[in-house]
């Protein structure tokens, strides 16, 4: 039997809901790009400016609304929030690049000029997708646990001061890590096997435009429909500095700086019961163990053209 997601062209709705993150179009380039985005969306497109913690809500309001097609302008926090909301509703999820690194717009051959996004998004060519869950929570790109939610609290406190710039990112990568000197003990079940480890990192991977993008190997299990796990081993500060360096000039070896799984299927067991996970840039507490699995064509995502796509 079809799948009636992936046989249905589009969903039985009409008009643009967009939800922009309040962090988001703060400076005059920024606001000037929404606007012509929304002039060429036309008439029937609706924005909404909304505050980190309303972004959900205010999705599940346009699902509720009929809105056919759900835009996210921001970055993957964003897209995630609004994805979330969309999970399994027959809305489409278009999306205004507007984030630092926008690492799941560059992986779906997403302009990251709005302009040029919202021109793809006023074509209409959806496609259903793929994405990880950890606890049933939707992630884009990636889910971790230990030293990364650490480092998201410092790069706050690095934009706060300096302003959200991809250098300040890089910065508070290198501070975290100088900082860090608590590794995890963890157990990892997958592939019916249960392994132990002592970790500064698990990180899960849904995202091969962002493991090419840092020489990391692991995407051809991305792309058959699986997760690649990383566990860096526990070598200490200098050690996490070390991987940092080689991370920056794509030289991170297997086996030697991280180990990695392929699984469709996780589970990872953590010491404390309640832990701190961080999904495309935002941190949020989970009670454990921690569950990953994948949800099959959770939402038509609408991008460009295979033709475009194969152009870019």
């Amino acid at each position: 039997m079809a799948d009636p997601i992936a046989a249905r062209p589009t969903p039985d709705r009409a008009g643009i809901r967009v939800i922009c993150n309040d962090r988001s179009g703060r400076n005059s380039r920024e606001r000037e790009a929404i606007e012509r985005a929304m002039e060429i969306l036309g008439p029937g497109a609706e924005l909404r400016h909304v505050k980190g913690r309303d972004i959900i809500p205010t999705a599940e309001r346009a699902v509720a609304d009929g809105a056919g097609t759900v835009v996210a302008a921001g970055g993957d926090g964003t897209i995630m929030a609004v994805a979330s909301a969309l999970k399994g509703s027959g809305c489409q999820l278009g999306v205004l690049p507007l984030g630092t690194f926008n690492f799941f717009a560059r992986g779906y051959g997403i302009p990251e000029d709005p302009e040029a996004a919202a021109r793809v998004i006023a074509e209409g060519h959806s496609e259903p997708i793929d994405l990880g869950t950890v606890n049933g929570r939707i992630f884009l790109n990636n889910a971790s646990i230990g030293v990364y939610p650490a480092i998201l609290k410092e790069r706050e406190t690095v934009y706060r001061r300096w302003g959200r710039r991809r250098i300040a990112a890089h910065w508070s990568v290198l501070k975290t890590f100088w900082r860090f000197t608590r590794p995890l003990k963890v157990e990892i079940e997958a592939n019916g096997e249960r392994r132990a480890f002592r970790t500064p990192l698990v990180f899960v991977a849904r995202s091969a435009f962002q493991l090419e993008h840092f020489g990391l190997q692991g995407a051809d299990c991305v792309r058959q429909g699986g997760f690649s796990v990383f566990i860096a081993p526990d070598e200490g500060r200098f050690g996490l500095l070390s991987d940092a360096v080689r991370l920056a000039v794509k030289q991170m070896r297997l086996g030697e700086d991280f180990e990695m799984i392929c699984a469709d299927k996780l589970e990872i067991h953590v010491k404390r019961s309640r832990q701190l996970v961080a999904c495309d840039g935002e941190k949020f507490p989970m009670e454990g163990p921690l569950h990953f699995e994948m949800h099959r064509d959770a939402f038509r995502l609408i991008l460009p053209g295979r033709d475009a796509r194969d152009a870019a």
